[in-house]
């Protein structure tokens, strides 16, 4: 047994650099785009620039929110984000706890099926969505860019929350229905909050994929662009400091959902559900 203990904390003493090495990875991309959006130029525009820059000006930011150009994509990307996910979790989370509750091989075969609706690449399909949401008069509207985000994160819900409600435990839904609770009783009040932890991950991912979707929103916007069109826009005329600015908006919100979801993310939660 202590052999075994002192080989575990080698193993995971070894994992401590491999996730430092990563999340420096993952950071340092994100610090780059805030110190351009807060950079002065000549400091950014120099042929070997500082990577710690020491004078900062908030002229790229007042650019932005002055210009007027802002507020509209952002609401339409959170307002569509939002009531995509809200849709998503209220249709995948029962489907996903039947499918989970299906023989196994029945199970296997709807799963591959929701994998089967991936496999088509988005490009692909937008176009003739496109032609079909015009005919509905579906164009540049929140609803019509919420049913395409749907198209792509239902089955990807679905999957998640399969694996979720799997986990948990069957004895405590049998239990409930012995002491004389309905079905849909014991779904709501005993089996949904205990997949919160899934729930709250699957809700994280949606959001995320509708926040940041770039092709639905090409094929299906008009006039009002959502967000990442909005980045893209500005990418596209070359300004950097602009570029940098909406990229770095476009990231504050990220930043926020999962900071508030992550509460629900605790390791051990079905830890001593049927105890008792």
């Amino acid at each position: 047994m202590r052999k075994i203990d002192i080989s575990e904390k080698i193993s995971n003493t070894a994992y401590i650099p491999i996730a430092i090495i990563a999340a420096i990875l993952m950071i340092i991309p994100v610090y780059i785009l805030f110190i351009t959006s807060f950079a002065v130029p000549s400091d950014i525009l120099k042929p070997h620039p500082d990577f710690f820059i020491t004078r900062f000006t908030l002229d790229h930011w007042k650019d932005v929110f002055l210009s007027g150009n802002i507020w509209p994509p952002f609401k339409k990307s959170f307002v569509v984000a939002t009531m995509t996910t809200i849709i998503a979790i209220i249709i995948a989370a029962p489907a996903a706890y039947v499918i989970a509750r299906m023989p196994s091989k029945v199970k296997y075969a709807v799963v591959l099926l929701l994998f089967f609706t991936r496999m088509f690449p988005d490009v692909g399909i937008a176009l003739p969505i496109a032609v079909q949401f015009i005919k509905l008069n579906l164009m540049d509207t929140y609803l019509g860019l919420v049913m395409a985000h749907l198209i792509v994160n239902l089955p990807f819900a679905a999957w998640i929350l399969v694996g979720t409600f799997e986990t948990i435990p069957k004895d405590l839904e049998e239990a409930a229905l012995v002491d004389g609770t309905s079905k849909l009783t014991a779904l709501m009040r005993i089996i949904m909050p205990i997949a919160l932890p899934g729930i709250a991950v699957t809700a994280i991912f949606v959001w995320l994929n509708s926040w940041n979707e770039f092709t639905y929103a090409l094929y299906l916007t008009i006039s009002d662009r959502t967000l990442p069109l909005q980045t893209y826009y500005y990418v596209q005329r070359g300004g950097i400091f602009d570029s940098a600015t909406y990229a770095a908006i476009l990231t504050i919100p990220v930043m926020l959902v999962t900071f508030f979801l992550q509460k629900y993310m605790k390791s051990g939660y079905l830890a001593g559900a049927v105890k008792g």
